[in-house]
C-alpha cells in the first residue's frame, strides 16, 4: 500500500528536528515544575505521568508561560499532554513570535500583530495523552495560555524545526568574530527560506517574490552552491505569469527575474535549462524594448518599483528603475549572446544606448545612486564621495544593502564597507537578532530593548514601534531572505571570488582585506570547492593561496 501512495504522492523535500526551549522567560498563575519542559525527553507519550509541568488556570487567573527556544526557526511546536484534572479536554491558546514582545501581543490593533501567510496566534483543543502538533510559521518565542479552569499536566513543548538538509559548502573567516558570525546569520538566514521554493519570509511573505530573490540567491551559490529550489521558483514565477504580464503584477520584477536567470546560468552552466526560458525572454526584451521613450527613459507604468523606502518618491524611484532596466537589459545582451541569438542581442545592446542617454537624479537615495553605478550610469568614485560613503551606514536597507555595498567597493572603498557591514548587520545582532530583518535603520538602535525580553520602562520595543508601509509593527518580518548580503558581500569582496564564464570555467580572485589581518574561506563551484587564504605579511604585503578544482581557472588580481 505505502509503494502505491509513494507514487501517487510527491515527497517532502524538506527534513524536521526536534529542539527543547531553552528558558522559561515568563509564567503567571499557578505555573509548577516549569523547569522541566527544558529537559530532552523521549517524544513518546506513555501512560504514567513522571515529574509533569503542570499549569492550572483557577477562577482568580489564568496559568501563562513564555518560552524562548534560542533561534529563529521555521516550524511549529508539539504539545504532549499526560492529562487534565478534572480529566476533560482543554483549550490552549498558542501565539508563536519572532520577538518576546509579539508573543505577548494581540492580533491587529496599532502594534498590527498579525495572522497572514501564517497562523501565529491560534487556539487548540488537546486531550488526556496526546501528542499534538501546532502550528508552522517562524519563531523563536512561543506563549501558552490555558484558557480553561482546569489543571494541564504537560510532559513537554518541543519545537519542530522544518528545514532543508543540504550542507554549507562555502564558508567565511576572518580575524574579526563579527564578521563571521554576520556572514553565518545571513546565511542561516536564507536557510529557513530555502524551503520547497525560495520564500521572501518564514512568517510573513511565505511567498516567491522573485523581485526580491537575487540577494537569496547570490547567498545560495556562495554558501549552499547549486541548489534545485532556485529552478523551481524562477519556473514557478514564470508559469504564473504569461506574457504580456509583469511578474509579481510589478514591471521591475520582470527585470530583476532576467538578472536572476543570467546570474544563475552564469554560476551552473545549465544551458538546457536556459534554452527552455529563450522564447519567454524574447517576450520579455520585446516588452521592455517597447518601455523606453524617444529621451531614453524608462515608460513602465505597472510595478514601478525600486524600494519600499522609495516608493512615494517618484524622482528617486525613476532613477532605480532606470538603473535596474538597463541591468536587465545588459543582461539579456548576454543571455542571447549565449544562445546564439545575434539579432536579439543587437536588440538589446541598441536599447542600452538608448537608456544611456537620460540623466537619472538619485537625489539622496543610496539605493538608487548604488543601482545607477552598478549600471555603470554613474561614477562611482565621485557618487561614493557625494554620497554613498556619507554617514556610514545610514540610508541602508536589508534588500538593498548588498548594492549599496557593491558600489562602494568598485569605488575602492573596502575600509568603508566593512564598518558599515559592523554598524548596519551588527546593530541588529546586538539587538537580539538571529536572523536578518525584513528592514532596519540605524537609528533603532537608541535606547532599543533587545528583542529576546520585554522593554524596561524607558526602552523603546523595536518590533513594536518600528516599520513602514505593510511592514508596520509586529507584521514586520525578522527572518527575511534579501537581507543576507553582506554574506555574499563577504566572499565576494573580502575573498575576491568573482565567476567570469558559465559554470565557473574561469573565476577571478581579488581579494580585499581592509583593516582585517586575514580571512579564509571557500566557495562552491559545480566542479567543487575553491580554498582561499588570504593574509597580511610582517611586511603588511598581502599574500593569497588558492587551491582549486582543476576543471576552474583561477585569475588573481
Amino acid at each position: 500500500m505505502i509503494e502505491k501512495l509513494k507514487e501517487k504522492g510527491r515527497p517532502e523535500m524538506t527534513s524536521r528536528i526536534t529542539l527543547e526551549p531553552v528558558k522559561v522567560l515568563w509564567k503567571q498563575g499557578k505555573v509548577e515544575n516549569e523547569e522541566q519542559l527544558l529537559e530532552c525527553k523521549s517524544r513518546q507519550i506513555s501512560l504514567l505521568a513522571r515529574d509533569p509541568s503542570v499549569m492550572e488556570t483557577t477562577e482568580g487567573q489564568m496559568a501563562s508561560i513564555l518560552l524562548d527556544y534560542g533561534y529563529e526557526i521555521h516550524g511549529g511546536i508539539r504539545l504532549h499532554v499526560w492529562g487534565t484534572t478534572p480529566c476533560s479536554d482543554a483549550h490552549v491558546r498558542i501565539r508563536f513570535g519572532e520577538s518576546v514582545s509579539e508573543a505577548m501581543s494581540e492580533v491587529g490593533g496599532e502594534d498590527n500583530a498579525t495572522n497572514d501567510h501564517a497562523r501565529r496566534d491560534l487556539v487548540t483543543e488537546v486531550g488526556m495523552m496526546s501528542m499534538n502538533p501546532i502550528g508552522e510559521t517562524g519563531f523563536r518565542f512561543v506563549r501558552i495560555d490555558l484558557l480553561d479552569q482546569t489543571a494541564l499536566s504537560i510532559k513537554s513543548v518541543t519545537a519542530n524545526l522544518i528545514y532543508k538538509d543540504v550542507p554549507y559548502k562555502g564558508s567565511f573567516q576572518c580575524s574579526d568574530e563579527l564578521l563571521n558570525r554576520i556572514w553565518m546569520v545571513g546565511a542561516y538566514t536564507v536557510h529557513l527560506n530555502m524551503q520547497e521554493y525560495i520564500w521572501d519570509g518564514i512568517k510573513r511573505d511565505r511567498l516567491v517574490w522573485v523581485g526580491d530573490m537575487h540577494p537569496e540567491t547570490m547567498t545560495i551559490q556562495t554558501v549552499f552552491g547549486e541548489d534545485d529550489a532556485v529552478i523551481r521558483s524562477l519556473d514557478f514565477i514564470r508559469e504564473e505569469t504569461p506574457l504580456p504580464g509583469w511578474m509579481n503584477q510589478m514591471a521591475t520584477y520582470s527585470m530583476w527575474y532576467v538578472i536572476i536567470v543570467h546570474d544563475w546560468f552564469l554560476y551552473t552552466g545549465k544551458m538546457d535549462w536556459l534554452q527552455r526560458q529563450a522564447d519567454y525572454l524574447k517576450g520579455v526584451a520585446r516588452q521592455l524594448s517597447e518601455s523606453i521613450d524617444e529621451n531614453g527613459k524608462d515608460t513602465v507604468t505597472q510595478g514601478r518599483f525600486m524600494d519600499w523606502p522609495s516608493s512615494d518618491k517618484s524622482i528617486v524611484t525613476d532613477a532605480g528603475v532606470q538603473a535596474i532596466h538597463y541591468l536587465a537589459t545588459d543582461r539579456l545582451e548576454k543571455i542571447f549572446g549565449y544562445l546564439g541569438e545575434p539579432e536579439w542581442a543587437k536588440m538589446c545592446g541598441a536599447d542600452k544606448k538608448r537608456l544611456e542617454q537620460f540623466q537619472a537624479d538619485y537625489q539622496d537615495s543610496k539605493p538608487a545612486a548604488s543601482l545607477l553605478v552598478l549600471a555603470g550610469l554613474k561614477d562611482a568614485r565621485r557618487t561614493n564621495e557625494a554620497l554613498l560613503q556619507i554617514g556610514g551606514a545610514a540610508g541602508m536597507s536589508t534588500f538593498m544593502g548588498y548594492y549599496i555595498l557593491a558600489a562602494r567597493a568598485m569605488a575602492g572603498d573596502w575600509q568603508g564597507c566593512l564598518d558599515s557591514i559592523r554598524e548596519y548587520w551588527g546593530g541588529m545582532l546586538s539587538l537580539g537578532a538571529t536572523t536578518f530583518w525584513e528592514d532596519f535603520d540605524i537609528v533603532w538602535l537608541q535606547n532599543a530593548a533587545p528583542i529576546d525580553r520585554l522593554p524596561k520602562e524607558g526602552e523603546v520595543d523595536v518590533h513594536r514601534t518600528y516599520g513602514s508601509y505593510c511592514y508596520q509593527g509586529y507584521r514586520h518580518s525578522f527572518c527575511h531572505g534579501w537581507a543576507s548580503g553582506a554574506t555574499a558581500w563577504l566572499s565576494r569582496y573580502v575573498l575576491g571570488v568573482q565567476v567570469l564564464e558559465p559554470r565557473c570555467r574561469k573565476i577571478q580572485v581579488s581579494p580585499h582585506l581592509g583593516d582585517l589581518e586575514w580571512a579564509e574561506g571557500t566557495y562552491p563551484t559545480p566542479y567543487g570547492q575553491v580554498h582561499i587564504r588570504v593574509e597580511k605579511g610582517a611586511d603588511g604585503q598581502v599574500k593569497t593561496r588558492v587551491l582549486a578544482p582543476e576543471q576552474v581557472a583561477v585569475v588573481e588580481g
